[in-house]
């Protein structure tokens, strides 16, 4: 940051302005900076050494893009107060503050079917209460309860700034140029109209762009099958050590870890006990890491051949096909593995994973992604577009995968 503390050089936008003391405030919280020890992509690093960017990077972008939004609506004739400014910048900057480590691992395995969303809910709400109800508006707008829907649009809809942001930096830092979307334009591009946001017929290439661009990170990075290996091997580990804390067995872990291993815990929890949410912000991938390079030397052979997996890069072997993978095979890689290590049943089980991904890169019953024609008239992308294949682009992509412990 410039010795004034308002500006940030950001690798993929440039220079940043703080626009104020409120939205600076809000950057420095704990709860913020905790996100700069929160990989945005995990484990993809594993597959993209470069992908070592952060959650706080993702936030500082996305805050950045809401704030050009903004002031390009203004321009074109939109009433936006300060108030409404300074709540749009902060539901935005704050979106992912409920993110545990590892993007959505944990949701898998330490809590119980918590979505990232309901956690930074809670935690605005309690920001609002430390800044004695200046996050009212932010939270109206995050909740979509606000009366200018608009603006909740810019923070989650078919075109929010999480989406342009993120699109950008992940393809900068993992070098997969077909991410790299013309967020400029679109947002220049942007109006309202009938409170609802719509898009200039002359930034419609830019949309089509934006479209296919999602599809193809989704399939190379986001989905890509190595990355989903080490998240499932993590997914697994984390699993497992909790299961031994059940047991009684005192695993090496930072407190904040430790409470989550011993703990079985739902959205109830972080609703209720202050002390799942007061661990919740102490967490990140240094916990994890940690305790996994601790971990690979245990004397349970899941715990030890789990951890060293990750830590040295060791990961499953994956097979994708567009068909599920049948039962059989499953059972066949668990039973050698059981007889290999010495295993049980249950324990072998640990090191085979088979499921589905699927992708839905456009459904025309969520918000549509409206074209503003010369005359006025709006149209849905999917009428205006003479170039995508919408039922094609909207079609849901299921694929399945079988993941099991390498045995060479």
């Amino acid at each position: 940051m410039s010795q004034k503390r308002k500006i940030i050089n950001d690798p993929v936008f440039g220079f940043i302005n703080i626009p104020n003391d409120f939205v600076y405030g809000l950057m420095c919280h704990p709860f913020v900076q905790r996100l700069n020890r929160i990989r945005q992509l995990g484990l993809a690093a594993f597959v993209y050494p470069g992908a070592q960017h952060t959650r706080f990077h993702h936030s500082i972008g996305a805050m950045y893009l809401m704030d050009e939004a903004l002031r390009h609506l203004r321009d074109k004739g939109q009433e936006i107060t300060p108030d409404e400014y300074n709540g749009a910048l902060a539901a935005i900057l704050l979106h992912d503050v409920g993110h545990g480590p590892f993007s959505h691992v944990l949701e898998h395995s330490l809590v119980r079917k918590v979505r990232h969303e309901e956690i930074s809910l809670l935690l605005m709400r309690q920001l609002d209460a430390e800044y004695g109800g200046r996050l009212q508006t932010a939270i109206a707008i995050f909740t979509d309860k606000y009366p200018k829907r608009f603006l909740h649009q810019l923070v989650s809809g078919q075109l929010d700034m999480d989406r342009l942001d993120y699109l950008r930096r992940d393809s900068f830092f993992t070098g997969v140029s077909e991410g790299n979307i013309g967020s400029a334009r679109i947002i220049k591009m942007l109006d309202v109209r009938d409170d609802k946001l719509v898009v200039e017929l002359k930034g419609i290439y830019s949309i089509e762009n934006f479209l296919m661009s999602r599809r193809l990170m989704f399939w190379q990075v986001y989905l890509h099958k190595t990355a989903i290996a080490a998240e499932i091997m993590l997914t697994n580990v984390l699993r497992r050590a909790k299961e031994l804390v059940r047991k009684g067995e005192n695993l090496f872990a930072s407190p904040a870890l430790a409470y989550f291993l011993s703990h079985d815990i739902g959205r109830r929890d972080f609703e209720t006990n202050g002390e799942a949410l007061g661990y919740f912000v102490q967490l990140d991938d240094n916990d994890i890491w940690t305790a996994l390079k601790v971990w690979l030397s245990h004397s349970d052979k899941v715990l030890s051949l789990l951890s060293s997996g990750i830590v040295n890069r060791r990961l499953f072997k994956i097979e994708v096909s567009p068909e599920k993978q049948a039962e059989e095979k499953t059972r066949a890689f668990i039973e050698k593995i059981r007889c290999e290590y010495g295993l049980s049943e249950h324990e072998a089980s640990y090191f085979v994973s088979s499921d589905r991904v699927a992708t839905n890169m456009y459904s025309e019953e969520d918000d549509s992604i409206d074209i503003l024609y010369k005359d006025g008239t709006v149209k849905d992308i999917s009428t205006a577009s003479d170039m995508l294949n919408i039922e094609l682009l909207s079609k849901k992509v299921e694929k399945y995968y079988l993941a099991y412990l390498r045995m060479e």
